[in-house]
């Protein structure tokens, strides 16, 4: 739906959901039957209808209510507070966060930052396995500057394997500078990354971040086809930064972008990492690192 049709729809539900119109309402049940009382020759039935209509006017405006908005309680007991007004303060710009964060997820997006970022990854790769929403496939684009980031991420790699071990499909891509396929050091690095993939049962793939276009080189997860975590910002080992996105809607735009990447037939992304690491494994195991001839090979891939 586009933004220019949900105006007024988000309008009515404004209006509907407003105090003041359910104020209005509730005045109008008190006044008609004071109006019935005095006026002569007040047909009963017309005054039993409106009533009626009234009354189940509130009725539906409670339900949709409860069913569209959190109940929440309000603090109001100041006094109990050491500095009312110092507590008062802080308070409402808490509760601002808050009603700002519930519009957002309202909407069908989220922001999140820092340790937020590997907890929600995990809550929403275990909401796909709990859900069975469809397709049962995760997929995973890493902008990998650095290989062992991702090694520590212990409660969403688990949640990885769960997915994987119900009968899930994970493919994961993941998006190198030449330079960095270049580097010895570096391919040892992301070799054990991959391997440990594997062992989860994820389906592994390599693509060169200099040969992709920008649209295409995105830190994303879709899953299935009811989500995409965009990583906007890499977070370090720990997580004290980062910043990411989801969106609820417009997926498949996402899933678009990845596919474009991940590629098809001898140009796929699996067939990339095959031919990269059948040439690189020998010469790290034997302490032999060509970097020319890596080189060369990178840029054939």
């Amino acid at each position: 739906m586009s933004e220019t049709s949900s105006q007024p729809l988000s309008r009515f539900n404004r209006t509907l959901g407003s105090p003041a119109l359910g104020a209005v309402v509730g005045i109008a049940g008190l006044v008609a039957p004071v109006i019935g009382w005095a006026v002569e020759r007040v047909n009963l039935h017309v005054l039993l209808i409106v009533q009626s209509a009234l009354i189940a006017f509130l009725g539906a405006g409670h339900l949709w209510m409860r069913k569209n908005y959190i109940p929440l309680r309000r603090a109001n007991n100041l006094k109990a507070m050491d500095d009312a007004q110092y507590y008062e303060l802080v308070r409402a710009q808490l509760e601002a966060e808050l009603i700002s964060d519930y519009g957002e997820i309202a909407d069908g997006h989220l922001r999140v930052y820092a340790s937020e970022v590997p907890r929600l990854s995990a809550l929403l790769v275990s909401t796909v396995t709990n859900s069975q929403a469809q397709p049962q496939r995760i997929l995973a684009a890493d902008l990998t500057t650095n290989p062992t980031l991702l090694t520590g991420r212990r409660e969403y790699l688990a949640a990885n394997r769960r997915f994987t071990a119900s009968g899930g499909r994970i493919d994961r891509l993941f998006i190198v500078w030449a330079r960095d396929l270049a580097n010895a050091d570096f391919a040892r690095a992301l070799l054990k990354l991959v391997d440990q993939h594997r062992d989860l049962g994820v389906i592994c793939g390599l693509a060169v971040r200099d040969r992709l276009r920008a649209d295409q080189a995105v830190d994303v997860v879709v899953f299935a086809g009811a989500a995409a975590l965009v990583e906007e910002e890499q977070g370090d080992a720990d997580y004290n930064r980062g910043r990411s996105s989801v969106y609820f809607r417009g997926v498949s735009r996402w899933a678009g972008r990845f596919e474009s990447a991940w590629g098809h037939g001898a140009h796929a992304a699996p067939r990339s990492l095959q031919t990269y690491e059948t040439f690189v494994r020998p010469l790290l195991e034997a302490a032999d690192w060509n970097h020319a001839r890596v080189e060369s090979l990178v840029a054939e891939l």
